[in-house]
């Protein structure tokens, strides 16, 4: 520069190194106003052929950080190139671009996680419900917080402040008081399990493992609510909420299974059982609104009891509360129709076949306790013995005779 001034005459003016760095700073306003203004248009028509529009979010929210990186940069080289700089002045130059680069790097990484977290939250959540929409405004402000923080932490090294000692202090400060806070720490990371593994959620009935039972109100970060069928508020902590077990009656389906069991007595016709249950289930399914008619009724015999023919009928009703009303009109409608049918729903009933030649009291005598033949009780080693008080024994007797009119079963 100096060999093409001297030839044209001019020397070496002294305005020629503030005119140089002058040049360098609008060159760089320039290029940083090209940026703005045609490449970034360019860059940002690119990704639109991309099938996903995150890339654009991205290049959106680097535009002003890049055109102010673009400035700073322009300034530092021209002052640090023209200029005449002592050493001093020249490590103030490099500090003071470091800590613009970095709080331009902040900006940078924390509008790219933003809009990364609200693409995700627009274009995944509302499909798929992966993870709960409350989790991501802790999320953005934790996420946030560290990188402001790591920043932090650069700027003060940059400074030449030792920040070992800082980093030390911290991480005894963060064993202490998590250390403290331990049981909120468990219902917290137990509440954030709770909303990302989308087991509950709010308006589906469940029933804990201990018996508590009712719809779900609300799913904190340290407490699930809970609304019984007396309308009062159970709060479980997060803690114990995700290591009990949990039915859910709205899931997989809002749909609830009515199972029936009954018996029949084994003189009935079992044919004619099943037909009569049969009707009696296609009549619920067409007269009751709560019942699913799609899935249609199931029947089937179960095992031979002590005293019925056992059986089941298999229904399915809309939600839970259908359910109810539906395993209510078919219990109606079919003792009804089996007591107009003269199908009987026996009592518990046990049959003794006795060995011949043992009547009625002797067996009556046993029941009581006292064997046959044996002489009344009196006083056993000086202690009076206690008499316990006879009991009823009301049996169906099967010996091999007929009892006789004065109803002791008389030898063949």
């Amino acid at each position: 520069m100096n060999f093409i001034l001297v030839r044209f005459g001019l020397g070496d003016p002294t305005w020629l190194d503030p005119a140089t760095a002058v040049g360098i700073a609008l060159i760089s306003l320039i290029a940083a106003v090209v940026f703005h203004k045609l490449l970034f248009r360019l860059v940002l028509r690119l990704t639109q052929w991309t099938p996903s529009d995150l890339d654009s979010r991205m290049v959106r929210a680097t535009r002003w950080p890049i055109t102010l990186g673009i400035i700073v940069l322009g300034v530092y080289l021209a002052i640090i190139i023209p200029l005449d700089l002592s050493a001093e002045q020249r490590d103030t130059a490099d500090t003071i671009a470091g800590l613009l680069g970095i709080f331009l790097g902040i900006l940078v990484v924390t509008a790219s996680v933003s809009n990364g977290l609200d693409w995700y939250l627009e274009n995944l959540t509302r499909t798929q419900h992966v993870v709960d929409l409350r989790m991501f405004p802790l999320l953005r402000r934790f996420t946030v917080s560290l990188i402001y923080g790591l920043g932090a932490l650069l700027i003060l090294d940059l400074l030449d402040i030792n920040i070992s000692p800082l980093i030390a202090g911290l991480g005894l400060g963060g064993l202490a008081i998590a250390l403290a806070i331990q049981p909120t720490l468990a219902n917290l990371f137990a509440g954030t399990y709770v909303m990302t593994e989308g087991v509950v959620a709010p308006g589906d009935f469940i029933e804990l493992q201990g018996g508590v039972t009712g719809y779900v109100v609300e799913v904190g970060w340290r407490s699930t609510r809970i609304r019984t069928w007396r309308n009062n508020l159970v709060v479980v902590p997060n803690g114990k909420f995700a290591e009990t077990i949990i039915t859910n009656y709205q899931r997989p389906v809002p749909a609830v299974n009515v199972y029936l069991s009954c018996g029949v007595s084994y003189d009935s016709d079992l044919y004619e059982v099943e037909r009569v249950c049969r009707e009696v289930m296609d009549e619920v399914l067409e007269a009751e609104p709560s019942a699913v008619k799609e899935y249609g009724g199931w029947f089937g015999f179960d095992n031979f009891g002590d005293s019925n023919v056992n059986f089941w009928l298999f229904l399915q009703a809309r939600d839970r509360l259908g359910s109810f009303t539906v395993q209510s009109i078919l219990i109606q409608k079919l003792h009804q129709r089996l007591r107009e049918n003269g199908m009987v729903i026996n009592y518990p009933m046990r049959s003794l076949q006795l060995p011949k030649g043992l009547c009625l009291e002797t067996s009556t005598a046993r029941v009581e306790g006292e064997p046959a033949g044996r002489p009344p009780a009196g006083r056993v080693r000086g202690r009076r013995r206690r008499r316990r008080p006879p009991r009823e024994l009301h049996v169906s007797l099967e010996a091999d005779g007929e009892p006789d009119g004065d109803g002791d079963v008389g030898s063949p």
